[in-house]
């Protein structure tokens, strides 16, 4: 297999290079002109992406399409101070600066993101980010640092925001297929149509499927497949020139076989009995069943915007649905020696969330004073119900365990910015947010089976059913001066103060640790930075310096053979420097990329036994760089394209401990696509490859120690395949 995947890719990247040297020959005769700017959204407003006095990435739609971005962790690669980690296919970490979320927040009902996902101005708090589809995709805005003022609860460390397109009065129809190895089908179809002159409608459908990445040994069968089917409409009905109502709704299902995690152990430990029949292969998974994910995400939402004599009255109401089910298997092997443990985890949770915004944005004083201000409710439901099967060498430590969690939470905010204009290019920005949080819960875990064992972490055959209650209040400000020293020069300086719930650690073996909460953390952000435009717009180059003080962060431990403890850590710092460039040195040809650098250290750490002070935080790689080629150029009528992605990370650790078992190694990819198309985009045929080095990247890893096992889940390998789409 190996050995067939090496002559596939060679052939594929001969391929790209034979189709490269038209293109290459006919360099002259580009005319694309891509210096056109993107729009962004990040202060709850259309603006420049230049003029906003924020770090932000953003993608547009011919850039997502171009980057072959269909993924969060795509998007990771590209942007700097951005990096995800996965536990499994439910469990997506997100970091943003060395600011993320404990793995252990997906094993309790209440637990909270760091950095946070919104969808058309909807926040997406629980339920995992499965692959992204480009349906009506406009584009995707990374903000880096707090957004607390703005945005809200949990974005302490930064968010990602996806914005799709609004529905016109333009008539279109677009429809793509592709095809890949590992058996991959794709198929995306929408349209956008005027039901009156003031009704708009637009809909579509998208189906990915593909076999999975890693074999199942021990059962036959490949895992990790992909079946992810999503559907989104949007109805907008424009009555006057005042009034705009979107009424929007979005509904995923995946259905995915496996939640693989490779198995690694310490052969000359305990004569080697944990390693027995075990594949060294890294995409050879050793699990007694397959397990499966199964989740379904529904979104339904309505937007009203009102344009007053003072500013424009906006209503943001949505409800969101999430429900997964899902089967775990953690470690085994095929000949399951009298040491050997078998563990399997397995679940399913209903989480319901309405929210309801309404903000005001006005414009005054001729100008010189511009702001917003609005009041902000969220409840959300979440019931969860996570099993653990131990099969243990004795019957004693043997048995099944059942732990329902419901969590009830409430939300309440009221939150403003003002932008004054203290002489002409030179403002001054105050902005600040206050938030009320109560979160209730009820947890329980009792044994499930009739045997005489008392499976952890069960801590007694009585088991528990508790309750616990808790509220928090938090004042997030923004304090901001903005010079716009020419049209493509801007220069700021900013403080702002990011704040994330608190919790209850839920899945846990006793009475008193499932109902104990931990609190919230905050965070200080101190940042510089500089965006300017150079030579006709021809060098784009962004800089940013920033430093935070953190306090009272939630960090996750694995306690071996039972559960992951949150907990508060005392204090750390983070300093880092991040850098975006995109140079144009002539029509059809352009260069982009990124660079960070990034300290981020506990200055204050302590836990019973161990000291981690001084220690790096999870997922903070020092150095992370990428760079992107693109060239276009006309092939007699016809227009050719070329893109080519690398990108360079930093080792890193997973976790807080920084142990070398836990290591997050240095890792590279290098992504590529080539398209060929009518000039008017009516038709196109692409080839594309993703991780054309086929790196091995782990997502994670699980370390027992009182066993000497790793378990690993590790990032697709290389993949290729061809795209044809067309419009109308």
């Amino acid at each position: 297999m190996a050995k067939n995947g090496r002559k596939q890719s060679a052939l594929f990247l001969t391929g790209v290079a034979l189709a490269a040297m038209p293109a290459a020959a006919t360099a002259q005769d580009a005319a694309a002109d891509n210096s056109g700017d993107i729009i962004v959204t990040a202060q709850r407003q259309e603006q420049r992406l230049q003029d906003v006095p924020v770090s932000v990435t953003a993608f547009g739609a011919e850039q997502l399409r171009d980057n072959s971005i269909e993924t969060v962790q795509d998007i990771a690669i590209r942007t700097p101070g951005l990096a995800i980690s996965a536990v499994d296919p439910v469990n997506t970490n997100f970091a943003m600066r060395g600011i993320g979320s404990a793995p252990g927040i997906s094993q309790n009902a209440g637990g909270d993101p760091s950095v946070v996902v919104f969808i058309d101005g909807v926040y997406a708090g629980r339920g995992g980010t499965p692959d992204l589809d480009a349906l009506d995709l406009e584009r995707v805005e990374v903000l880096r640092g707090p957004q607390g003022t703005l945005f809200g609860k949990n974005a302490i460390g930064g968010l990602v925001q996806f914005v799709s397109r609004k529905p016109t009065d333009e008539e279109s129809f677009h429809f793509e297929g592709t095809y890949g190895n590992y058996n991959r089908v794709g198929v995306i179809a929408r349209g956008n149509m005027a039901l009156t002159d003031k009704i708009y409608l637009s809909a579509g459908l998208s189906h990915k499927q593909r076999d999975g990445f890693e074999y199942n040994e021990t059962t036959g069968n490949d895992v990790n497949d992909l079946n992810l089917t999503t559907g989104r409409a949007a109805l907008r009905f424009v009555p006057t020139d005042t009034l705009d109502i979107i009424l929007r709704a979005d509904v995923s299902r995946q259905d995915q076989k496996g939640n693989p995690r490779h198995n690694n152990c310490d052969a000359t430990f305990a004569g080697g009995i944990h390693c027995v029949g075990i594949n060294p292969d890294p995409r050879v998974v050793n699990a007694y069943i397959d397990g499966e994910v199964k989740r379904t995400i529904q979104t339904y939402s309505g937007e009203v915007n009102l344009d007053l004599p003072f500013g424009t009255l906006t209503s943001l109401t949505a409800l969101r649905k999430v429900k997964f089910n899902f089967v775990t298997p953690f470690f085994s092997n095929p000949i399951n020696p009298p040491d050997q443990i078998e563990s399997t985890s397995f679940g399913q949770e209903n989480n319901s969330q309405f929210s309801q915004e309404l903000r005001i944005s006005f414009d005054a004083l001729d100008g010189k004073l511009k702001g917003q201000t609005g009041v902000y409710y969220l409840k959300e439901n979440n019931d969860r119900i996570e099993g653990q099967i131990q099969d243990f060498p004795t019957p004693a430590g043997s048995g099944t365990g059942i732990y329902p969690q419901s969590v009830h939470a409430r939300s309440i905010a009221v939150f403003g910015q003002f932008d004054y204009e203290i002489v002409p290019s030179l403002v001054a920005t105050v902005g600040a947010r206050m938030t009320w949080e109560r979160k209730s819960g009820r947890f329980a875990g009792y044994k499930a089976d009739d045997g005489p064992g008392l499976p952890p972490p069960l801590g007694s055959l009585a088991g528990y059913d508790v309750t616990g209650k808790k509220s928090w209040k938090a004042f997030t400000p923004r304090f901001a001066l903005n010079w716009k020293a020419t049209d493509d020069v801007l220069l700021y300086g900013s403080i702002a103060r990011g704040y994330k719930s608190g919790g209850f650690q839920g899945l846990s073996g006793t009475a008193a640790g499932a109902s104990t909460p931990y609190d919230p953390e905050f965070a200080w952000s101190y940042e510089l930075g500089a965006k300017t435009d150079w030579f006709d717009r021809r060098l784009r180059l962004n800089v940013a310096a920033f430093r935070t003080d953190y306090s009272d962060l939630q960090i996750s431990q694995l306690v071996p053979l039972c559960c992951v403890v949150v907990s508060n850590a005392a204090k750390a710092r983070i300093k880092g420097i991040e850098v975006e460039t995109v140079v144009r040195p002539f029509d059809g040809f352009q260069l982009d990329g990124s660079y960070a650098w990034l300290d981020a250290k506990f200055t204050e750490y302590t836990i019973p036994g161990q000291n981690y002070t001084g220690n790096r935080l999870p997922r903070s790689p020092k150095n992370k760089f990428n760079i992107g080629g693109q060239y276009e150029a006309a092939i007699g009528d016809l227009s050719a394209k070329l893109r080519v992605d690398y990108s360079w990370v930093d080792d890193a650790y997973f976790e807080a401990s920084n142990i070398p078992q836990q290591l997050w190694p240095s890792h590279e990819n290098l992504d590529a696509r080539l398209s060929l198309g009518a000039p008017d985009k009516r038709w196109e045929i692409s080839l594309w490859g993703k991780n054309l080095t086929n790196a091995l990247v782990p997502t994670y890893v699980t370390y027992f120690g009182p066993y000497r096992q790793t378990l690993t889940p590790y990032a697709p390998p290389r993949t290729y395949g061809v795209t044809l789409a067309f419009g109308i």
